[in-house]
């Protein structure tokens, strides 16, 4: 199979779509033997000495993946202007990059940008190759994240895109039965088209850990009940209930509430606990692969939160990684979330209300003062974690994948007549 993927977002970008779509393709190509190319864009966030491609659309080679980076530009994406260009000037070149493939066996659309499913739909239509839409978010819904964009009418227009891309894809796959829901109710899917498989985190690169290990030793946090909240620093969590929460909790003189990531919230969440003056809130900067375990082990429980009315809209993908490493949590999402089903299911967590500080803190205070739950509650989620590893959902992939490039066959009813005469 030579499978094509279209995705501003890939190695080696941070955020989590593009980590996840990093980890799907390396293992469908050593583990499934598939032909694996991406139609991407430059990083956002290129690390040191990383050379941007200037050319229209270059190619390059990672762990056997093709990559042909579609040039794209890299305004601040704080602001509606220039997430917009961004998304615009990508979807332009992808689309002349998906004109330049060898024949795909199928093309895959995530959803960054939201309208990325057009070029793909083009690829496949000129290759007659089938689409695969595999939503990690959905939209208009999420551009209520953005403060400084309100258009009813890109929003229709969104609408509309997302709603004939449900209905020209062959497979739909959605990343959990809320967003399976929504997908129905709100893009009229069809049902027996979805395929709902949950993202994951490797749980042999991460695994529970001490809480002394040279991670916590380096930044201060070995003899500190820390609260972290890791990953994208972003606008869809709701972050400032956090910030609120350490300041209820300012006189415990053992607990920290540590962000470690980078994110379009960052700078003003530290301002926000400076100007208080919270002296138990630290920023870290994002922890590489390489010290992933000991910086999940340094915490003591984390926190996963998302604005209300996002359930199903957005799954956070942070909640694997966390499992993975065997550390408790609080969910600060609504009950329909796929985060609090997983939470209830397994027994892993705590759940709080979202946007309720008070609330969050007291959940804070329960892990704080009753070790064994803590310790119970991180040994559920490890196990909940080996259901949810890197491989096992990977080959759920590939196995979908199978299925669309040789569909079984259709037996038409005078055949089938014949047949049973014989």
């Amino acid at each position: 199979m030579h499978i094509v993927f279209f995705n501003r977002s890939f190695h080696p970008d941070i955020s989590a779509t593009g980590q996840l779509l990093t980890d799907l393709c390396e293992d469908l190509v050593r583990d499934h033997g598939c032909r694996v190319s991406v139609i991407t864009g430059p990083p956002l966030n290129p690390p040191a000495g990383y050379e941007v491609p200037r050319n229209f659309v270059s190619r390059e080679t990672f762990r056997g993946i093709e990559v042909h980076r579609a040039s794209g530009t890299r305004f601040d994406k704080r602001r509606f202007a220039g997430r917009a260009a961004n998304y615009v000037s990508y979807f332009v070149s992808a689309c002349w990059a998906g004109l330049g493939l060898d024949r795909p066996t199928m093309v895959v659309a995530l959803t960054d940008p939201p309208i990325i499913g057009l070029a793909a739909l083009v690829a496949g239509a000129r290759f007659r190759a089938p689409l695969v839409m595999l939503f990690q978010d959905l939209f208009p819904e999420v551009t209520a994240l953005l403060p400084d964009f309100h258009s009813d009418a890109i929003n229709a227009i969104l609408q509309r895109i997302n709603c004939f891309l449900c209905r020209r894809a062959a497979r739909i796959i959605a990343l959990g039965q809320t967003m399976e829901r929504r997908l129905i109710e709100n893009k009229g899917a069809d049902p027996d088209r979805i395929t709902v498989i949950a993202n994951w985190a490797d749980t042999t690169a991460i695994s529970p850990g001490p809480k002394r290990n040279a991670f916590s030793e380096a930044h201060g946090l070995a003899d500190t009940f820390v609260v972290m909240h890791s990953g994208n620093i972003g606008l869809s969590q709701n972050l400032e209930t956090i910030v609120e929460a350490a300041a209820l909790l300012r006189e415990l003189p053992d607990l920290t509430f540590v962000f470690q990531g980078e994110g379009v919230k960052k700078a003003e969440l530290q301002e926000r606990a400076d100007a208080i003056g919270l002296k138990n809130v630290r920023f870290l900067p994002y922890a590489d692969k390489r010290v992933l375990t000991d910086a999940f082990a340094s915490a003591d429980c984390f926190v996963v939160s998302l604005q209300r009315g996002l359930a199903g809209y957005i799954v956070p993908s942070k909640l694997y990684g966390i499992l993975a490493a065997g550390r408790p949590y609080i969910a600060a999402v609504e009950q329909d979330c796929e985060v609090m089903t997983l939470t209830t299911q397994y027994e892993c967590g705590l759940g709080a209300e979202p946007g309720n500080a008070r609330d969050l803190a007291d959940r804070v205070l329960d892990l704080y003062r009753d070790c064994g739950m803590a310790k119970r509650l991180g040994e559920n989620g490890r196990r909940a974690g080996l259901t949810f590893d890197r491989r096992s959902q990977v080959a759920r992939y590939a196995e979908l994948f199978r299925g669309v490039a040789e569909p079984p066959s259709i037996v038409c009813e005078p055949v089938m007549r014949r047949a049973q005469h014989l």
